[in-house]
């Protein structure tokens, strides 16, 4: 099937609740998000053990001859701090003080949580060999940091934007197990096994140290998956033994294929689909895309500015929907879809 098609609807789930409207770092449900999906530290979670470490996803194979192909998604927080620059009393040079909130020449410039997407593609395995011995794949994402200069209308530095990300590491372990059906189960699961700082015991910290909204996208060839929702009674008993944890695979693509499954920590059904009439990601569920652009629209100019030096990905929300063309926004009012002709009753 389409990676594409695929891609677009793992990337809408992604960053569900990424931030969430009116779309501005100072608002109380953006400065405290919930997070889809985040696997923690190992460490972190066994001093809090609600949080979890490990991501377990189990689905149904046919096809003694099949290859499976895994694809672990996540999004990787990096800090944003913000400085201002200072000229020193005493000896007059200049320091830099971080701060909420910098205005220069009508933007703003606050500290935030980006996020980068991340993957980790596991090498095409046959299913076969899976069930003699469990394979390892480890994967590993390096720190980084980077400084932005601001400057006035002048030219002359006010300030700086400082951006680190810390260092990530991961285990995905695969397996499967041949049912006397003749169908495989096969495991994939995913620990966090980052080591952390005393300093990252708190939950805003460690977030830094974790991957947020997991998935693990799963393509076969030469075979495919059985539906976990409505499987062939022959392999109901097999669809019952699995076990996901913090994830659900649903077969994706065109109605009726089988060769690709989503495992989402959203629940979801069948063969989703993102609404044709949908004009981009709201980050806050997309089947009210009508209503948060109206909300959009109303947003002062000042929230505005305030959008726009909160997040690059929610001033892409702002501008798209400041554009978009009234027929459009008709489009979004709903949409009848499904329809057929109705059976006439038949008489007793």
């Amino acid at each position: 099937m389409s990676a594409a098609t695929v891609d677009r609807i793992a990337k809408a789930l992604l960053y569900e609740g990424y931030m969430l409207y009116p779309y501005r770092a100072s608002a109380v449900k953006n400065q405290q998000r919930f997070n889809w999906g985040v696997l923690y530290p190992r460490c972190y979670s066994a001093q809090q053990e609600s949080e979890p470490w490990y991501s377990q996803a189990e689905c149904v194979v046919l096809g003694d001859q099949s290859t499976i192909e895994i694809r672990v998604k996540f999004l990787h927080l990096l800090e944003r701090t913000v400085y201002e620059c200072v000229p020193a009393v005493l000896n007059g040079d200049v320091q830099h003080r971080a701060v909420d909130r910098l205005g220069v020449d009508g933007r703003v410039f606050q500290p935030w949580q980006e996020a980068i997407e991340r993957e980790i593609r596991v090498p095409p395995v046959r299913v076969e060999s899976l069930t003699h011995v469990q394979t390892e794949f480890p994967a590993e994402f390096l720190p980084s940091r980077s400084e932005e200069l601001i400057r006035n209308p002048r030219g002359e530095t006010v300030g700086t934007i400082a951006r680190k990300q810390q260092r990530v590491g991961f285990m995905v372990r695969v397996g499967a197990h041949k049912d006397a059906s003749g169908a495989f189960k096969l495991r994939v699961g995913v620990s966090n096994l980052t080591e952390i700082p005393t300093s990252a015991a708190h939950r805003e910290q460690a977030l830094l140290y974790s991957a947020v909204s997991t998935h693990i996208v799963l393509s076969v060839t030469n075979g495919e998956f059985a539906s976990l929702l409505d499987p062939p009674d022959e392999l109901q008993p097999l669809v019952r033994s699995c076990q996901n944890i913090g994830c659900f695979p649903v077969l994706v693509g065109a109605d009726g294929q089988r060769d690709t499954m989503l495992a989402s920590p959203i629940i979801l059904y069948d063969y989703p689909e993102i609404a044709p009439e949908s004009a981009g990601d709201l980050f806050d569920a997309t089947e009210i895309d009508e209503i948060l652009s109206l909300r959009i629209m109303t947003l002062t100019n000042e929230e505005k500015e305030e959008v726009r030096g909160s997040d690059e990905r929610a001033r892409h929300i702002l501008e798209r929907i400041e554009t978009l063309p009234q027929e459009q926004i008709v489009k979004l009012h709903g949409a009848l879809r499904g329809l057929r002709p109705i059976q006439p009753e038949r008489a007793p």
